[in-house]
């Protein structure tokens, strides 16, 4: 099989799925997914290729931008003989209004996890500074529970299994350790930005236009601790 398409016979009818001659998709090319805006351009999710394609075969697309990510291709037009067929990109402006009340309001706090919490630290100790994989790492509360700290985005940091228990239940200055940098609540841009397998160089170039001027993540993106 041509190593630049895949064929895939879902319920929806879809025949193959080819990359766009300029993307840089391999076999894994399903697994990419485009941007969500609303027609404003505020960053709403993340979708795969079957929710682009439902997008733009019910006309919700208002515009797209980015580059073209692959072409989706269905059967032939019973009228004209000619193959149809949806380029999806990797940003999708969509008309219709965004089902998270504060996404565009600055009200939004995203749900806490691990997962995104460790991105938004770069995935580093934020006491010995060092970049570990996730499974070596671990939420360390800067006020414990004890001293009456709350779990919420701006007291928790990422911290090493090693430097959270040196840390014990301590602040960090009790526990003579540093903090490296202080912790934030990402907004709803930033948290996008967090949930994304895999961000392309043009969505991350859209998502950080819509991040705060004061965001941490733009020196931390640019200039990682370590």
């Amino acid at each position: 099989m041509n190593p630049s398409a895949l064929e895939i016979w879902p319920e929806n009818k879809v025949l193959s799925v080819e990359a766009a001659p300029d993307s840089h998709c391999s076999l894994n090319l399903l697994g990419q997914q485009s941007l969500r805006t609303d027609v404003s351009g505020m960053p709403l999710e993340w979708i795969d290729y079957r929710e682009a394609v439902r997008l733009y075969y019910t006309g919700q697309v208002a515009y797209t931008c980015g580059t073209t990510l692959y072409k989706v291709r269905g059967g032939t037009n019973a009228l004209t003989g000619d193959p149809s067929f949806i380029e999806v990109n990797s940003i999708v402006a969509t008309i219709g209004h965004s089902g998270h009340a504060g996404a565009t309001r600055g009200t939004y706090i995203p749900p806490l996890n691990n997962e995104t919490l460790f991105r938004r630290d770069n995935h580093l100790c934020l006491y010995c500074g060092f970049k570990f994989p996730s499974q070596q790492l671990s939420r360390d509360h800067v006020r414990p529970f004890f001293q009456g700290g709350k779990d919420i985005w701006n007291n928790v940091v990422t911290a090493c299994r090693r430097c959270n228990n040196a840390k014990a239940a301590r602040t960090p200055e009790q526990a003579g350790m540093q903090l490296l940098a202080v912790p934030f609540t990402p907004t709803y841009a930033e948290y996008i930005f967090l949930k994304g397998r895999r961000v392309l160089a043009d969505q991350m170039e859209y998502l950080l236009a819509h991040f705060p001027r004061s965001s941490p993540l733009h020196q931390r993106l640019r200039h990682p601790l370590n």
